[in-house]
């Protein structure tokens, strides 16, 4: 399983990928809105920290609009991922997107009717925001295997998916057992998956016991 953070902070990112723990980077306005540079400087300098792919969003809501945006976007970095709300103008821009050779993401997905949509699209990536689902008392994990499910009874379905809305370690956990092939994870998640009180209680007896020795 691949795992992306989930941030445009790039001393987070930094500090991920010291772990070990960044085969790409997913960013959203919001994100980026944070960190008070300009948008092009910015994913410039998380391109070149970053072997893999660098997920930035349109802002723009129609398709020619979504197009043109996606096209100097693209040109940021090696390896720029579009990510395009699904609408029926998202999916225009998909469409011909993917004819150049444009990578793209298909996001705020909720539904398998969605993501099937999106792969015939052509979409490279799908983005189902799994926590949003849970929060409205829908089992975001049994959407993840559906779409996964469907996605692999078609051999020209080249579509990855990347679970996207992770709140907490368990939702890690789940995606990795169903065979998830992305995760996209916030850098309070990726700490928290790191610890555990009995790891540290374990460390702390160790170098109590350490000083005993001769």
């Amino acid at each position: 399983m691949k795992i992306f953070i989930d941030t445009a902070n790039l001393n987070e990112i930094r500090a991920a990928k010291q772990l070990g723990l960044v085969d790409g980077v997913t960013t959203n306005p919001t994100l980026i809105a944070k960190e008070g540079e300009p948008m092009e400087v910015l994913i410039r300098k998380i391109s070149e920290e970053v072997e893999g792919p660098v997920n930035v969003e349109v802002t723009r809501s129609k398709s020619e609009e979504i197009i043109e945006e996606s096209r100097v976007f693209s040109s940021w970095g090696n390896d720029i991922v579009i990510k395009i709300p699904i609408t029926e103008e998202g999916l225009k821009a998909v469409k011909i997107l993917s004819t150049e050779g444009i990578k793209t993401n298909v996001t705020l997905v909720f539904s398998s009717a969605q993501a099937i949509l999106a792969a015939k699209a052509g979409a490279t990536y799908v983005c189902p925001f799994l926590g949003r689902l849970d929060d409205i008392s829908f089992n975001g994990i049994e959407l993840i295997r559906q779409i996964k499910g469907i996605y692999q009874n078609y051999d020209d379905i080249k579509t990855k998916i990347i679970v996207a809305s992770v709140r907490h370690p368990i939702h890690v956990i789940e995606a990795a057992s169903i065979g998830a092939e992305i995760v996209t994870i916030p850098p309070t998640i990726l700490k928290q998956m790191v610890k555990h009180p009995l790891t540290e209680r374990g460390i702390a007896q160790f170098l109590e016991d350490a000083k005993g020795i001769k």
